[in-house]
C-alpha cells in the first residue's frame, strides 16, 4: 500500500519507500543498497554519469538492466581505457545487442572518457572535482517531498555543473541529467520523507569522507 500521495510505496517487508522502485526486486535493490548512498570512486561515478546519458529519453530500469552489458562494453568504464577507444571500437559497439545502440552517446562515452582524465589530472580525481560542488545544507530544501522532486528536476547547482562540464568539452550532459547523477551518488539526499533509507543515507553522508 503506503502513502501515494506522499510518493511512497510498502516494500516487500511492509516498509514504506519511494514509490519508484515498483516493488520489481532489481529496482527495489538498487533503490535501497545504491541510490542516493555517496560515491568517491571515480570509476563509479565515470560509469553513471555515462549511463545517465544513454538514459536520456529512456527508464533507467531500462539501462540499469543492462549494466552489466554496458561494464563489459565499455572496459568496466575505466575512463582511461575508454579515452583510447577508437572507430573500430564504435562499430563494435553499434552491432551489441546488449546496450543502446545509439552512436552519438557511445561517441560520446568515449569523448567524455578523454575530458574526465583531464578532469581527474586537474583535481586530482573525478570524485574531488564533482564533489566540490556538493550543495550547502542552507541550499537544500528543509522537507524532500514527492511535490518538491517533481517541481525540481534540475537545481542551481546541477545547472552550474552542467555548464561547467560542457564548456570543458563533455556532452550529453545536461542540467536534468546531472541532477540525476546528483541525486544516485549521493550528492544529494533526495529519498522521500517517510522513506526508511532516507535517515541511512543522511547517517552515511555525515560519516561520507569527502574527497580532496
Amino acid at each position: 500500500m503506503g502513502n501515494e500521495n506522499a510518493g511512497l510505496l510498502d516494500g516487500p517487508d511492509g516498509i514504506a519507500r519511494c514509490f519508484w522502485h515498483g516493488n520489481l526486486p532489481d529496482y527495489l535493490h538498487y533503490h535501497d543498497h545504491e541510490w542516493g548512498r555517496p560515491v568517491a570512486d571515480d570509476r563509479r561515478l565515470f560509469e553513471k554519469i555515462c549511463l545517465e546519458g544513454f538514459q536520456s529519453g529512456l527508464s533507467w530500469l531500462t539501462i540499469l538492466r543492462k549494466r552489466d552489458n554496458f561494464r563489459e562494453a565499455f572496459a568496466n568504464f575505466d575512463f582511461d581505457n575508454v579515452a583510447r577507444f577508437t572507430e573500430q571500437d564504435v562499430e563494435r559497439l553499434l552491432g551489441n545487442a546488449g546496450i543502446i545502440r545509439h552512436r552519438g552517446k557511445i561517441v560520446s562515452t568515449i569523448n567524455n572518457a578523454k575530458r574526465a582524465r583531464e578532469m581527474a589530472d586537474e583535481a586530482g580525481s573525478l570524485a574531488a572535482w564533482f564533489w566540490k560542488f556538493e550543495p550547502a545544507p542552507e541550499q537544500r530544501p528543509e522537507i524532500i517531498d514527492l511535490a518538491h522532486l517533481r517541481a525540481n528536476p534540475t537545481t542551481a547547482v546541477s545547472v552550474r555543473i552542467s555548464k561547467e562540464l560542457k564548456k570543458r568539452g563533455w556532452s550529453f550532459v545536461g542540467p536534468t541529467t546531472v541532477y540525476a547523477f546528483m541525486q544516485a551518488m549521493g550528492l544529494v539526499n533526495d529519498h522521500l520523507e517517510g522513506c526508511v533509507c532516507r535517515a541511512e543515507v543522511e547517517t552515511e553522508r555525515k560519516r561520507f569522507k569527502r574527497p580532496t
